[in-house]
């Protein structure tokens, strides 16, 4: 029976539909760096310092042997999951079993299914590959420096995956749907221009370029009140663009439903 780790959200761990829950702080932040490196063997000295950090207690070495005899016992998986191999261990599972794994193989398939203008499908996937999100990657894990890198990185591909699956639904022309999906959107990430720009689009789409302008202007403030600074080449682009209106900034496909309503933007 394979296991199924799931770092996206608090950690849970499931084997054969079985829940396994790893209680210690400790344990936890073990098999999240064991995770993050799956495959690949942690020295024993790299463990101590990300568990302990600079200044690990004289006993760090003979506690990690106990962590690890601890772990492998919780999960109920002996070496051939946790494996031993100088000059530390290694989680040996596949890349299937890793929710965050997972989640970057459906990016990667969205973007190709994007480039080959094949909008329905990458929506799909996009979608498919957000729905494994429950919260903040590695949320219930100790701060701790390569799981708290990780969980940056991971949180970055997220936002990418979904401005992806929006540029899909305004494909699709699904742009009344995804405005109002967008405000929020870039109240919640006001310095993320690409949303600016899908907003613009979608409002134009929606014949409400005077609300298309004004998000620029608003986009403007935002990136001005934050660091000082101007609206990218992109951005200003769909400006004029919109306000020549551009026939290109028309949706070339037909406008489809999506495949179910949108909540959340973590479930979408």
């Amino acid at each position: 029976m394979g296991f199924d780790f799931r770092f996206l959200g608090p950690l849970q761990v499931w084997r054969g539909g079985r829940f396994i829950e790893i209680r210690a702080p400790k344990q936890r932040a073990l098999l999240a760096v064991l995770a993050i490196r799956a495959g690949q063997v942690v020295s024993i000295d790299r463990l101590i310092e990300e568990l302990w950090g600079g200044a690990p207690p004289p006993s760090a070495r003979t506690t990690l042997y106990s962590l690890v005899f601890r772990l492998r016992r919780r999960l109920h998986a002996g070496v051939e999951v946790m494996g031993t191999r100088s000059p530390g261990y290694l989680l040996r599972v596949a890349p299937g079993a890793l929710d965050f794994r997972r989640f970057e193989a459906g990016l990667v398939r969205g973007r190709a299914e994007l480039a080959a203008q094949d909008h329905a499908r990458a929506a799909r996937t996009f979608r498919d590959a957000l729905a494994l999100w429950r919260g903040q990657a590695f949320a219930d894990v100790p701060e701790i420096p390569l799981v708290q890198a990780e969980a940056r990185r991971l949180e970055e591909l997220r936002l990418t995956a979904l401005e992806d699956r929006i540029e899909a639904d305004l494909a699709l022309g699904r742009h009344a749907l995804v405005a109002a999906e967008l405000y929020a959107l870039v109240e919640e990430y006001p310095l993320r221009e690409r949303l600016w720009e899908m907003l613009m689009l979608a409002l134009y789409r929606s014949a409400r370029q005077v609300d298309a302008l004004r998000a620029f202007e608003q986009a403007q403030q935002a990136l001005a009140g934050h660091w000082g600074l101007t609206p990218g080449p992109g951005l200003k682009r769909m400006y004029e663009r919109i306000l020549a209106a551009d026939p290109g900034l028309m949706p070339m496909e037909r406008s489809e439903p999506p495949p179910t309503a949108l909540g959340d933007p973590r479930d979408r």
